[in-house]
């Protein structure tokens, strides 16, 4: 076969030209390729899910495919990924296409006389056969060709070659074929030792990648969030001190299918709350505990899952999504929480407890969502076509047990404390979102109502105040909460959300019963002086429950601001207030004021 390739080459000069011709639509493609950004993370629609920029259109859990999230590399770092991301596709489209002998260079649709390379292009289909088209009738001559094109095409002129030493035909070859490839030659001797150049890189980082790559199925997500704090009131004031804290959480997002999402999270940190005053021993043993603790300045970088806030690493979460039929299962081991899989409709404002969206836990989402967590399941149930003003809605179910891993009596998974969810999503137009919840509890005597689950195994509670959370010492209580929540964007630089809930708690001792509130409305100013910044006012009251102790009876009312500031694709900056009245529902109480600079870095 090498004598039969040897003397080809030396009979016909054609085999060469072809190649080199076809060649340069590759050399010449790059010239055209556009520095794009490159996308590396898998999409979940979960803790670590960025705020959207459009009203949720589903519920929040319906991510079912690798979808990815900007990060920033340097201009050649993306010209090398830019060229792999090409040859992927354009191997996946020669796999795909087949393809067809053409005689005549004008049954290709795409190629003129007055194209520059027409003259050489119709010498090699029309005199020397050998340069096969696409079944649609195109050449296709200013992209990139893939292997299985190459192929196509030199075996044509290898076909050709046999054809003219069979018949001992040489008088095809002009001296003029021979000058216009040496021009051709001499022409594209730069662009040949570029490409050379770029193959052998991308070569060399593949085989790097290959050689030391963590895993075939998953990637890695991080945050890491740096905190600059203090209170300031005539109570805030004395009860606190400027802090720096951090928190840090790592994800590891497992892939088995492509349609599912595994999420192993580590987590660490030392933020602890800051107290502004308006703990109440509610339950008049003569000693405030954790679920009796005024939490209005919980911040969403306090949740760290550290009891100690001592920077020990936990796995604070490990949750499961994959489809099942027309339906999304949700299954989480550990650290799961409601709106891991409801939608909240409270965009730019929910970052899921991440460090892009509000400061407080009460601004970020409404505070039904907080009752109960741990381990358990959710299914999400689509339904409508959306042909009309009804677009593609949902139904989603859920169960979570707060002491999952606890085999004594009381415990476990069924006979624990746990909170049933239950949830119908609506989506009017394109800009409309709306959800009515309700959300059934059991909890153990000295507990929280707005525990997330025994945040950091000790009821503390993580929104609202001490009257709303503390349930009876003695006694186990079942509750019955209802909440709305609406979105609506009437433009792409305007977002308007808000929430309202309400929540039967029954004792199951005389005098435990009580009611709680809560409600609020924010507004969302996106791409506000920049693009990816966002600047957001949140105004409401926090959970509260009247007529538990005397001279407690004001509603605590909470504003907050802030500006996300978007310094990279991967860094933003958020300053941000927060302002307090009536701590502890008593308007007796100094108001207070939060102030945050939180540096958020994502990767």
């Amino acid at each position: 076969m090498s004598n039969i390739l040897r003397k080809s080459l030396v009979i016909s000069p054609a085999v060469l030209g072809a190649t080199l011709l076809v060649s340069t639509a590759a050399i010449a493609a790059p010239k055209n390729i556009n520095n794009q950004v490159v996308t590396t993370e898998v999409s979940q629609t979960s803790n670590n899910q960025q705020a959207s920029s459009s009203v949720s259109t589903t519920s929040t859990t319906t991510a079912t495919e690798v979808s990815p999230k900007p990060e920033t590399l340097t201009q050649a770092q993306q010209t090398q990924v830019n060229v792999l991301q090409q040859v992927s596709s354009y191997t996946k489209e020669g796999n795909n296409s087949s393809q067809s002998q053409v005689t005549s260079v004008s049954q290709f649709s795409d190629v003129q006389p007055t194209d520059w390379a027409f003259q050489a292009l119709q010498s090699l289909v029309e005199r020397y056969g050998c340069i096969a088209g696409y079944p649609n009738g195109t050449y296709r001559g200013n992209r990139a060709l893939t292997r299985y094109e190459f192929a196509a095409g030199l075996n044509a002129c290898l076909d050709r070659v046999n054809e003219l030493i069979a018949t001992a035909t040489s008088d095809l070859v002009r001296k003029e074929d021979l000058a216009t490839l040496q021009r051709l030659q001499e022409e594209f001797s730069a662009e040949l030792a570029t490409l050379r150049g770029r193959v052998d890189t991308l070569e060399a980082r593949t085989a790097e990648l290959e050689a030391n790559q963590f895993s075939t199925t998953t990637k890695l997500v991080g945050e890491a969030i740096f905190a600059l704090s203090d209170a300031f009131g005539d109570t805030a004031g004395r009860n606190n001190n400027t802090v720096f804290q951090n928190r840090v959480r790592l994800d590891f997002q497992t892939s088995f299918t492509g349609k599912d999402v595994l999420h192993t999270r580590l987590a660490t940190g030392n933020a602890r709350r800051l107290n502004t005053g308006g703990d109440v021993d509610v339950n008049g043993n003569g000693v405030i505990d954790t679920a009796e603790q005024n939490a209005g300045g919980f911040q969403t970088f306090n949740l760290s899952g550290d009891t100690s806030n001592s920077n020990d690493i936990v796995l604070d979460w490990l949750g499961y999504y994959v489809p099942i039929g027309p339906a999304q299962l949700y299954v989480v081991a550990t650290g799961g929480i409601h709106s891991d899989y409801a939608a909240t409709n409270n965009p730019y404002f929910d970052d899921y407890d991440g460090g892009n969206g509000a400061l407080s836990t009460f601004a970020s989402e409404n505070p039904i969502y907080r009752i109960g967590g741990g381990a358990g399941a959710a299914l999400n149930l689509n339904f409508g076509k959306g042909g009309g003003i009804l677009k593609p809605s949902s139904l989603t179910v859920g169960y979570l047990g707060s002491e999952p891993n606890d085999p004594g009596i009381g415990s476990g998974i069924f006979n624990g404390n746990y909170a049933a969810l239950g949830q119908l999503n609506f989506n009017l137009g394109q800009r409309i979102a709306l959800a009515a919840t309700y959300v059934h509890g059991y909890h153990g005597a000295g507990g929280a109502l707005f525990d997330a689950g025994g945040f950091q195994g000790a009821n503390l509670p993580v929104v609202g105040t001490s009257q709303a959370n503390a349930l009876s010492s003695l006694n186990a209580s079942s509750s019955n909460s209802y909440g709305l929540s609406a979105a609506f964007r009437p433009s792409d630089k305007l977002s308007v959300s808000g929430f309202v809930s309400y929540h039967d708690v029954t004792g199951f001792g005389p005098n435990d019963d009580y009611e709680a509130w809560s409600y609020g409305l924010g507004v969302a100013l996106p791409d506000f002086g920049k693009k990816g910044n966002v600047l957001g006012v949140f105004g409401g009251a926090q959970p509260y429950a009247l007529g538990r102790i005397a001279g407690a009876n004001a509603i605590p009312y909470q504003i907050e601001g802030f500006y996300k500031y978007r310094v990279s694709d991967n860094v933003s900056i958020t300053p941000g207030v927060i302002y307090q009245m009536s701590p502890g529902q008593n308007s007796n109480n100094p108001d207070a004021f939060i102030g945050t600079l939180r540096t958020t870095f994502t990767f």
